[in-house]
């Protein structure tokens, strides 16, 4: 599968810890090829981008945000595409930080 994911909005299915992504965070995805952005705000997160690239279903990008309480931080993340049943499609993350320690897993699915 290889749907564009331009102009697409995704959510966050659950929320990370405080200071990150949570529920109330939107990214909107931009596509031109193999490559991608993406421009996210909400919660705890007051800006963020991403830019990398994709392969067949597979993102690889860099992140940077700018938290409520005016700190940065980056890191590297990795997502699987995959259509959910209803057609919406769902970015299957493992990301790690590289302005801090810590690494994990998430969710985020496109809105209705």
């Amino acid at each position: 599968m290889t749907r564009s994911l331009d102009g697409l909005v995704f959510f966050p299915v659950a929320d990370q810890a405080p200071g990150q992504v949570g529920r109330r965070t939107r990214f909107t995805y931009h596509q031109e090829g193999a490559r991608i952005w993406a421009e996210y705000a909400g919660g705890d997160v007051t800006r963020g981008f991403l830019v990398g690239t994709r392969a067949g279903d597979t993102l690889d990008f860099r992140y940077v945000q700018l938290r409520s309480d005016d700190t940065t931080a980056s890191g590297h993340c990795t997502s699987l595409v995959v259509e959910l049943p209803d057609g919406r499609l769902r970015l299957e993350e493992t990301w790690t930080w590289e302005s801090r320690a810590g690494s994990g897993t998430s969710t985020v699915e496109q809105s209705a």
